[in-house]
């Protein structure tokens, strides 16, 4: 079995470069790119869905449990990384990089804390694949994708945990040590 890893569709905020607030939903486009993902998923046998609660990621999650018919349970630490009061700010605006090694943002998570909660989050996600009849769909942030690649995921050889984590990407992990990713960041069921 695999844990199928998932970052939410786009948002309005993510094509605009707004840093998100929780409450952002899909786009249009976001809507019909998490039907894609759901119409990849409806015959690879998804026997459960775990996802942030940020409504972003529940509308994704909405889409995949519509195409598959697996439950899905929502895990607030799946959330993506909280950037406190820089939240609604476009990034143009800010005068500071906000994934630099040691920025903490005002109100917001230190790289460190959110690690922490990601690494948590990881041992729920492992317990839950080994309980579910067939694959573990988890449908989170880009962020918490990046996190999860470099600190628990084993990649190819010319793979890196930095690059890009697109919107309705699946990332396909092996649900056994080492958590090999078979499949990363793919968007093969999307529109050009």
């Amino acid at each position: 079995m695999a844990i199928f890893l998932i970052r939410h569709g786009e948002t309005d905020f993510n094509a605009s470069r707004i840093v998100q607030t929780p409450e952002v939903p899909l786009s249009a486009r976001g809507m019909v790119q998490a039907a894609q993902l759901g119409e990849r998923l409806a015959s690879l046998g998804v026997g459960a869905i775990v996802s942030s609660d940020l409504r972003r990621a529940v509308m994704t999650a909405e889409q995949v449990h519509a195409h598959t018919g697996a439950p899905i349970t929502y895990e607030p630490d799946l959330q993506e990384r909280n950037f406190g009061d820089l939240r609604g700010q476009p990034y143009s605006a800010l005068q500071t990089d906000l994934f630099a090694p040691d920025y903490e943002p005002p109100g917001g998570e230190s790289w460190e804390r959110f690690h922490r909660r990601v690494d948590g989050v990881w041992d729920r996600i492992i317990a839950a694949a080994a309980a579910t009849a067939g694959h573990l769909a988890v449908v989170t942030h880009g962020l918490v994708c990046h996190s999860l690649a470099l600190r628990h995921l084993e990649l190819a050889p010319e793979d890196t945990a930095n690059g890009p984590w697109h919107n309705a990407s699946l990332t396909i992990v092996d649900a056994q040590p080492p958590w090999t990713v078979r499949v990363r960041n793919c968007t093969r069921h999307l529109d050009a």
